[in-house]
């Protein structure tokens, strides 16, 4: 640490333990200046040679006879007091980077200008701010740092200004010239203590581009702010070193940051650091992880940050949704809420991400491909990594017995634009929903089911679907058309993908010929097909299996299986018998559907139907 040494004769004050400080000398003392509960015995002569406010308090104390003066409200209090009192009497002082702040300002309270004296205070401590603080990176950061508490003054002196420029020109200047200690917050490196057994004397790592960012981790928000847009504003630090600038002040700043929550009884005072971190965030993409992002969010919502702020987290967030990982996505819902997670959060944030390829427009043909190439364009790789995320954050969120059906679909839904070759994800956040809520009904179940492509599950995710009782029976009976479809595709070596025979499509398609047989009704689509169809169509797929099954015993177990169960569904006469009874008393506009979960409310039925009683989960 710089030092600047004031004067040269000996320190001859004295104290005589009851807050009363004297100078020794032969002369005796003429006035007597209060400061605080401390009182000083001095000479007026050094004093009002070179201090206008004490010329003047003197000559008011001379019209009422006193050489008594109070002085209550000096910066720095009587410890500065003492020092620029000392300057006056020539005597030795002695300023560093952690007083001379307090004394510029009580030199400036005290009018110790040069037009009284040349060579006075506020002239030399002018000099040492400029020629040799400012030149320190520690001394710099330190002086900002005791301007907190003088606010008002630290803007009306410059002070503040002249450090936090300081320090951001240091802090952009080029590693090569980095010749100081470059963070005195770190653990120094075993090569700089001499203890490496390699060390030869020379540093063996360079200095970091993100050298400065620990040490300005000391300051304050309002200082670290306008240090941080100061640095900004000089454009030679990349947005990813502001980024990590800004990372390492959250996790230093916010106790409990780095696990998404504030440790605090008071968290509304950490409001204004949540709120400028995220107001000095650059706008550029990838400036920091989406990690980052979503713990700000989380911390946001913690210390009820505005909406503006959690708007610009939830729209950065969007923009790099990819590199999101399924913890960043579970997002506690406010305590007066139901849910455990805050479900229309993360839906936001999805939007957000798909609005990017609406948003992305070519300006022209000639700059198609740098149209193409920039940021706000989706890839077919990024969409798919979200949709498997939400697929996996559905499955987390399907064990919330509070989650109503249609904040699941909806969210569902949300990615049903993104194509994706396998529905697993999918299917298994579906049967997680169903196991938590047994209870909901049979138009629910349908409407839950109708999320998932049968056709997009894998073998094992089929095996695993013919045996869930929990699944409606026209999702079972697709499921198996679905196994039995991929066995002779793959038996004939036909190219082609398999298809659901038309009794057992999803409805949802609906008919691309004519405009004539658009569906009106989903449920209405749903029981559109009557059970004697779909026994006609499951009789060759049967016997088809049975050939397959003669010639390839590498597929006996699930053909085995899967004959066993078609067979049990043909059987099950009682439970078709009452599907045909229903639509024949209701009708075409019945709400009644074979695709019913074996969970029915008759037990009896229930139990008449073997087949289905052995299916069971295995999730």
């Amino acid at each position: 640490m710089k030092f600047m040494k004031l004067g040269s004769k000996p320190d001859t004050f004295r104290s005589d333990g009851n807050n009363v400080r004297y100078v020794a000398s032969e002369l005796a003392t003429d006035i007597a200046v209060t400061v605080g509960d401390v009182k000083f015995y001095l000479h007026k002569f050094p004093l009002l040679s070179k201090s206008a406010c004490l010329q003047k308090l003197v000559a008011s104390g001379n019209e009422q006879n006193c050489d008594e003066v109070q002085i209550s409200d000096i910066p720095g209090g009587s410890v500065v007091f003492e020092i620029c009192a000392k300057f006056c009497y020539g005597m030795t002082v002695n300023l560093n980077a952690y007083n001379v702040f307090a004394t510029r300002c009580a030199a400036e309270y005290l009018g110790m200008y040069e037009t009284i004296e040349k060579g006075n205070l506020i002239y030399k401590i002018d000099i040492f701010l400029n020629s040799s603080i400012v030149h320190s990176w520690k001394d710099s950061i330190i002086v900002l740092q005791t301007t907190k508490s003088l606010s008002p003054l630290s803007d009306e002196l410059k002070v503040a200004g002249l450090c936090v420029d300081a320090i951001a020109t240091n802090a952009c200047i080029d590693v090569s010239k980095v010749d100081w200690s470059y963070t005195y917050n770190r653990k120094k490196l075993p090569e700089e203590n001499g203890n490496d057994p390699n060390f030869n004397g020379v540093k063996s790592r360079p200095v970091p581009k993100d050298w400065w960012v620990e040490d300005l981790c000391e300051l304050e928000i309002d200082l670290y702010k306008r240090v941080i847009m100061s640095i900004k504003t000089k454009g030679i630090q990349s947005h990813e070193v502001i980024g990590d600038a800004l990372k390492a002040y959250s996790y230093r700043r916010l106790p409990g940051f780095s696990k998404g929550v504030i440790h605090s009884r008071d968290v509304g005072k950490y409001r204004s650091t949540v709120d400028t971190i995220v107001w000095l965030l650059p706008a550029e993409k990838g400036s920091v992880s989406c990690s980052f992002l979503f713990k700000l969010l989380k911390a946001a919502i913690i210390v009820d940050s505005g909406e503006m702020a959690r708007e610009q987290l939830v729209r950065q967030i969007g923009q790099q949704l990819e590199e999101a990982s399924l913890n960043d996505l579970l997002i506690r819902a406010a305590e007066r809420e139901d849910v455990m997670y805050d479900v229309n959060m993360v839906k936001k944030i999805v939007n957000k991400f798909l609005m990017q390829d609406r948003n992305a427009e070519y300006e022209s043909e000639e700059n198609e491909v740098q149209e193409i190439q920039r940021s706000g364009i989706l890839t077919d790789a990024s969409k798919l990594i979200v949709a498997k995320l939400i697929d996996a954050y559905l499955a987390e969120i399907a064990t919330d017995p509070n989650l109503p059906l249609s904040k699941f679909v909806d969210l569902a839904e949300t990615v049903s634009c993104i194509s994706r070759p396998t529905h697993n994800g999918l299917y298994r956040a579906i049967d997680m929903y169903l196991k938590e809520h047994p209870w909901i009904s049979k138009s629910e179940r349908k409407r839950i089911c109708k999320l998932m492509d049968c056709k997009k599950l894998s073998a094992d995710a089929c095996m695993h679907a013919v045996q869930n009782e929990r699944l409606p029976l026209r999702v079972v009976i697709q499921v198996l058309f679905v196994k039995q479809l991929r066995g002779a595709a793959a038996t004939s070596s036909g190219t082609s993908t398999p298809d659901l025979p038309k009794s057992l499509k999803n409805p949802n398609g609906g008919s691309h010929g004519s405009s004539r047989s658009a569906p009106t009704n989903p449920e209405e689509d749903w029981d559109s097909v009557s059970a004697t169809e779909e026994l006609k169509a499951l009789k060759p797929e049967l016997a088809a299996l049975r050939l397959r099954n003669r010639g390839d015993n590498r597929n006996n177990v699930d053909n085995a299986a899967a004959i066993s169960k078609m067979k049990g569904l043909m059987k099950s006469k009682r439970i078709f018998t009452k599907i045909w009874s229903s639509k024949a008393a209701i009708g075409e506009n019945s709400g009644s559907d074979s695709s019913e979960s074996l969970g029915f409310a008759n037990p009896e039925e229930a139990k008449s139907t073997p087949s289905r009683n052995r299916r069971h989960s295995v999730s």
